[in-house]
């Protein structure tokens, strides 16, 4: 008589086979392409989203993510390799299951875990042996095993032994062709060795390279590590820019000088200040929880803090550029090049062109913007519609917050008055009407 398998040789074997059967919960810009790595690996994947316009557009296929291809996914549509849905009760039917929900800070600045518990508890009734459940949002080290973990073994199952849970964080960069969720090393750390051999087990079937960690926590800090680093050396490159100022001197020039040393420099560029789902917000996640462990964060603490006062010094140069010209910001026309928070993508969340725009207004300045990627801007309690860039000849100021690559930045410099560049992407162009951060 053969011997029955155990959970974890079950859900390998399925690995293995390609019949275990996926999910993603949370289709925004990491869970979506992951569920189209899923199916374009030859798993059967199902999105789980709250969203309703979400799950309509993914049926019709119908790509809200500009990295995920549209052909693509309407060919995984067509061959039902690719499944959205708003049931939640679809998890009953996944062996691996990977959740890919928000993570926000709180007006208070301490983590927001709302979504990470609602999709915990939503995971507990359709938990069965022979599960795999990998939390891929960003959050303090802990989170996995503080959080997931008892809302799972609350079940009766323990983790290790009847099902296996890790933690594995997301690397995607929106808008880099070059580095995708394929081929980006994919690190994962498992609450037991055997959950990190099963989370590994399966990633390697969908990665180009997996990048096991000793425990969930370690796998939780590396993301924090990687988005600390940059937010420290921005927050650098930004406080450079402003002792430039003072001093004169083209801080922009100074960073392509020092980037041609071959060792012991990585450029960063400073900018009008953060944005996006990442940078600004996770390495607030790590201050605040060393400071539940008694240990102040300095260097993350005062990076954010000069980051977060960019926006209000793009203000003054405004206010200095219109004050040279013998102009006040109020009643002043001011034209905002770029709201997205990076170039050539859509998201606006954390985008300093929201702080730039709000601080404008106060101050009664009448503004306005285009972006060719978001053509309305939910605004406080308002919505702001996109013009044309051609109505920035109009204005007495522009600001070029988000430099997108389909912008004619030519006409841009041959049309407007006067331009404040804080991105650098006018380096080719020389005239007295062009300032740069």
């Amino acid at each position: 008589m053969l011997e029955r398998e155990t959970p974890r040789q079950e859900l390998s074997r399925k690995i293995q086979e390609k019949t275990a059967r996926t999910a993603v919960v949370g289709l925004g810009y990491v869970g979506l392409p992951l569920l189209i790595e899923f199916a374009r690996a030859g798993f059967q994947a199902t999105g789980i989203e709250k969203d309703p316009e979400k799950v309509d557009r993914i049926r019709r296929a119908d790509s809200y993510i500009p990295d995920v291809d549209a052909p693509l996914l309407a060919e995984l549509v067509a061959s039902k390799r690719v499944q959205a849905t708003l049931d939640e009760s679809a998890l009953a039917d996944c062996d691996a299951v990977s959740i890919c929900v928000p993570t926000p800070l709180r007006k208070t600045r301490d983590p927001d875990l709302s979504f990470v518990v609602a999709a915990a508890e939503a995971m507990a009734p359709h938990m069965r042996p022979g599960m795999l459940v990998i939390l891929e949002s960003t959050t303090y080290p802990g989170t996995t095993e503080e959080v997931i973990l008892p809302a799972l073994e609350g079940t009766g199952l323990r983790a290790g032994k009847d099902f296996f849970l890790c933690f594995s964080p997301e690397r995607v960069d929106p808008g880099n062709a070059s580095f995708t969720t394929r081929n980006i090393p994919k690190v994962i750390g498992g609450v037991t060795p055997a959950c990190t051999e099963v989370g590994s087990l399966f990633y390697q079937q969908v990665m180009e390279r997996v990048v096991p960690v000793s425990s969930t926590r370690v796998a939780e800090m590396v993301k924090l590590l990687e988005n600390t680093f940059r937010m420290i050396n921005i927050g650098l490159a930004n406080e450079m820019a402003l002792m430039c100022n003072q001093m004169n001197i083209n801080v922009w020039e100074v960073i392509d000088a020092a980037a041609t040393k071959p060792f012991g420099f990585m450029p960063f560029y400073p900018g009008p200040g953060l944005g996006g789902h990442c940078i600004p917000v996770d390495p607030l996640y790590l201050s605040w929880k060393t400071k539940q462990a008694g240990h102040q964060a300095r260097f993350i603490d005062l990076a954010a803090e000069i980051n977060g006062a960019m926006p209000r010094y793009v203000v003054q140069k405004v206010q200095q550029a219109l004050n040279d010209r013998s102009m006040a910001v109020k009643g002043s026309r001011i034209h905002i090049v770029g709201v997205a928070y990076k170039r050539d993508v859509s998201d606006v969340r954390e985008s300093p062109a929201l702080d730039v725009i709000g601080l404008l207004e106060g101050m009664g300045a009448v503004v306005s913007y285009s972006d060719p990627l978001v053509p309305r801007l939910q605004f406080e309690s308002r919505v702001l519609e996109a013009v044309p860039i051609e109505d920035a000849a109009a204005a007495d100021c522009v600001v070029l917050i988000t430099d997108h690559s389909s912008v004619d930045y030519k006409a841009l410099v041959d049309r407007a008055p006067l331009i404040l560049d804080t991105r650098n992407r006018l380096r080719d162009y020389s005239a007295p009407h062009i300032l740069r951060l």
